[in-house]
């Protein structure tokens, strides 16, 4: 067993533990078998710990999964309708691999970023050869991490983009995580840019 296969399995046993497999509408035991073909492929891999795993919109719809994370019991939540949620598609260059689970590679919460436009920052994104995260990845950062909200700052998540050009975005409201959005030109000084190095699915380690 690779650091990569552990770390995966122990966020599949979190995010099973939190519900997932209702969100898909299937059993446990059918959710872990859809995540076990890239589990497995890890165990020969030198990825590290430093890795997020990642059910696609596809399985799971990220309109239900803020109210899933929580910082010392507050639930997450959010404002915005559904249909608004499920208006952030990811953007030419962030569409997450094949299949229904994938890897995001040491992903970070932008605090290099913070207190930029998102339009600026993801100019800046793309000449550090940075990848921005989508809502789905933000997602899981504040599920597997929630901590990083409060060590480190909210997020913008650039990757996705809804059809009148907002950003989906996590911050820290009421003590909780709060997903909502923010214009392309607007700034706010507890926001980074979230971003990572990489995407993985299982076909890339084959």
């Amino acid at each position: 067993m690779s650091k990569a296969s552990i770390q995966a399995q122990k966020q599949l046993d979190r995010i099973v533990a939190l519900g997932y497999p209702d969100v898909a509408d299937m059993s446990a035991e059918a959710f872990r078998a859809l995540a076990r073909p890239l589990i497995d492929a890890l165990k020969d891999s030198d990825l590290g710990e430093n890795i997020l795993l990642v059910p696609t919109h596809e399985l799971v719809s990220p309109e239900s999964l803020i109210a899933r994370t929580s910082i010392n019991r507050m639930a997450g939540f959010t404002t915005m309708p559904p249909r608004d949620v499920a208006s952030f598609l990811p953007q030419d260059g962030c569409e997450p691999p094949e299949g229904p689970f994938y890897l995001v590679v040491d992903p970070h919460t932008g605090t290099a970023y913070v207190n930029r436009e998102p339009d600026v920052a993801r100019k800046l994104i793309d000449s550090d050869e940075h990848m921005p995260l989508t809502l789905e990845e933000g997602l899981a950062i504040a599920t597997q991490h929630p901590d990083w909200l409060v060590k480190k700052n909210g997020f913008n998540l650039l990757g996705s983009r809804s059809a009148d050009g907002r950003v989906p975005s996590i911050w820290m409201s009421q003590n909780a995580p709060r997903l909502g959005s923010v214009w392309p030109t607007s700034r706010h000084t507890w926001l980074g840019n979230a971003y990572c190095q990489a995407r993985r699915g299982l076909s890339l380690f084959r």
